[in-house]
């Protein structure tokens, strides 16, 4: 009997790496005539470059460097209520910007971030890679200006502040060891999402956030998971390298259990009555973060293999097969909302397997 659960053990972990080194299935298109010229700044590094003993005449030398962003940054995203004037007596110099510059906790936070992130070339390829294919699907769309920030552990990891202008908080992708997320309350199931390799997921899920807002109030359950699908089929076909595992947030055994239970979980949504639900309390946790999926599992289990979001991985599966189904569909019109969710379940002639 030990000898048989060791061999099964074996097996589910090495199924689990297969799993977890697995992309998306996306044959990626030809982008070879598409030219992307990624502009990205250290801000960062240019602000705690300052010399904090003259605050004042080196925010006047940044401006000159960032005439659009130093303001947005110094008086919208941080309240500093500077409004322009550079003079190291103004309050929101004097008791914001330079203890953000210089307590130990701050100064700490950015020597972790130029430790993990000497340079961005790496994540700079990336993106520029993503934005290659966002311009192949979507050929009006601009490639914005990239400005990585620290933040302070706002927990704000990306967002746009227009098309043309998209921040990245480093401080929110210094990974699973970074002792203080702990201490700010990121909860464990959301480690995966702290890592250097999930940036480009957070970037595009912002841009594609920002057109496409989601509004869950007065919908089922299905129409939940195909909107979440909808974003992940376009993720999938944005970075078509990126594992699974990363590209929903799940750990690899969490990837291959629900790849092994696909039925299972379809059967549990329509057995239970909750595809068409909407009732909050009972459909909404299957779309949004948590330790687990309600219900899929044992309670008196120890440790839990379901990701809390498992109806975005069954939305994306839903979506999937219909996009094969519908050759002609282009990625632009599955995105644009119009084909409602229970056509789509229909005409995806979706077999969980």
């Amino acid at each position: 009997m030990l000898k048989k659960n060791a061999l099964t053990i074996i097996a589910f972990s090495l199924f689990s790496l297969f799993i977890a080194s697995c992309g998306g299935g996306t044959s990626r298109p030809d982008t070879s005539g598409i030219k992307v010229e990624l502009k990205s700044y250290r801000f960062d590094k240019d602000l705690y470059a300052l010399d904090t003993n003259s605050i004042g005449p080196g925010l006047v030398k940044l401006k000159e460097k960032y005439p659009g962003f130093l303001d947005y940054f110094l008086d919208t995203l941080m309240a500093y209520e500077i409004y322009g004037n550079y003079s190291d007596t103004v309050p929101g110099i004097r008791e914001g910007l330079k203890p953000f510059l210089v307590f130990k906790d701050y100064a700490d936070l950015q020597d972790s971030i130029e430790a993990h992130y000497p340079d961005t070339k790496d994540v700079d390829a990336q993106l520029s890679d993503g934005f290659k294919l966002l311009k192949h699907y979507f050929p009006a769309a601009p490639v914005p200006e990239i400005y990585y920030l620290n933040l302070g552990l706002s927990k704000w990891p990306t967002f746009p502040l227009d098309s043309n202008t998209q921040c990245i908080a480093l401080d929110m992708f210094l990974g699973d060891n970074f002792s203080p997320y702990q201490a700010v309350g990121v909860p464990q199931y959301m480690m995966s999402h702290l890592r250097k390799n999930y940036i480009p997921v957070s970037v595009f899920s912002s841009i594609y956030r920002a057109k496409h807002e989601w509004n869950p109030q007065e919908k089922n359950l299905l129409e939940l998971i195909v909107d979440k699908g909808r974003e992940q089929y376009y993720l999938h076909q944005l970075l078509p390298e990126l594992p699974d595992t990363v590209l929903f947030g799940f750990t690899g055994n969490q990837m291959a259990w629900c790849e092994g239970n696909e039925a299972l979980i379809y059967n549990f949504f329509v057995q239970n009555k909750l595809l068409y639900s909407k009732v909050a309390m009972d459909i909404m946790p299957y779309v949004v973060e948590g330790p687990f999926a309600r219900g899929l599992e044992p309670v008196t289990e120890p440790v839990k293999k379901t990701p809390g979001s498992i109806g975005i991985w069954m939305g994306y599966k839903i979506v999937d097969a219909y996009m094969r189904e519908h050759k002609d569909v282009s990625l632009a019109q599955l995105v644009d909302g119009k084909t409602d969710a229970a056509q789509i379940l229909r005409e995806a002639r979706y077999k969980p397997r």
